[in-house]
């Protein structure tokens, strides 16, 4: 049995047709982790979403932050949905879209392996929690967007306040700092605030700035920690991080990481994509 992780594919279908296979992939005994950011820029988000669904238990997926974001434009009016881009309204007026946007939103947000020694998640976990902690507010998250509930969520998630996680918050800002922070974070300070701005390289971001996983006092943690969002770091593998967002989407590469073997093994597709003038890594 084989465990692969994969980083972001953003609608990238050809590409992820073509990963899968050169993994010789073997859904009755193979596993394949996701990182989130399934959909949007690609052009083939529905095809995407349909290929991941169809291999059922033998996928797992935590959500990024451009999944959460085509949940929170389904339950906008029907009217408002049709404005969005052509690739989103593919998914959002498609034959089977409650079928596929009610499987997305069943999804989480941290997936953890003790056996692998590998906790999944988008962008990242707040310096200073420990790996129970980061479980444990991402299940409460996930109870709201799997419950009733959801909708309230989705409606009021989006947002750059509060920028700090700390234990005192409550209700929807609680909520909206966690989601921040598992899938949003790249750059912090010292405290752990989050500088949504700073998305370039190491090296590019202001003074006074680390990479998540750079930041003094950063707890040491049982788990390695396998994620994506962040394409301009690129392939990453240090201080108990696997970084696998390698810009897809943006003519780079979709990359999937071995996880039950004792040393990193990456398999790699090439991108022939070049991405739409404008637009922001993200």
């Amino acid at each position: 049995m084989a465990v692969w992780a994969i980083g972001d594919i953003q609608g990238c279908h050809d590409e992820l047709a073509r990963l899968i296979d050169k993994l010789r992939f073997d859904p009755s005994e193979d596993r394949l982790w996701f990182c989130g950011d399934l959909v949007n820029r690609g052009g083939q988000s529905l095809a995407v979403l349909r290929t991941i669904k169809a291999l059922g238990d033998r996928a797992t997926i935590v959500l990024g932050n451009h999944d959460l974001s085509l949940l929170a434009i389904a339950e906008r009016k029907r009217e408002d949905q049709a404005r969005v881009n052509p690739e989103l309204r593919e998914v959002l007026f498609a034959p089977d879209r409650d079928e596929l946007i009610g499987w997305l939103r069943r999804q989480k947000l941290v997936h953890v392996d003790h056996d692998l020694g590998f906790l999944l998640v988008h962008a990242g976990l707040f310096p200073r929690w420990t790996t129970q902690q980061a479980v444990e507010l991402a299940r409460e998250i996930e109870e709201k967007l799997h419950g009733d509930g959801y909708r309230r969520l989705l409606k009021q998630m989006f947002g750059n306040k509060p920028d700090l996680w700390t234990p005192k918050l409550r209700g929807i800002d609680r909520w909206r700092a966690g989601i921040n922070v598992f899938t949003r974070m790249r750059y912090v300070d010292v405290r752990g605030r989050i500088a949504f701005s700073d998305k370039g390289a190491p090296g590019t971001q202001r003074p006074g700035l680390y990479p998540w996983f750079e930041v003094p006092g950063q707890i040491k943690r049982d788990l390695k920690v396998v994620c994506g969002h962040w394409s301009t770091l690129g392939r990453f593998a240090g201080l108990g991080v696997h970084a696998i967002d390698t810009g897809c989407v943006w003519g780079g590469w979709l990359t999937a990481l071995r996880l039950d073997t004792e040393e990193p093994e990456y398999v790699t597709i090439k991108s022939d994509r070049k991405p739409a003038p404008g637009k922001e890594m993200d």
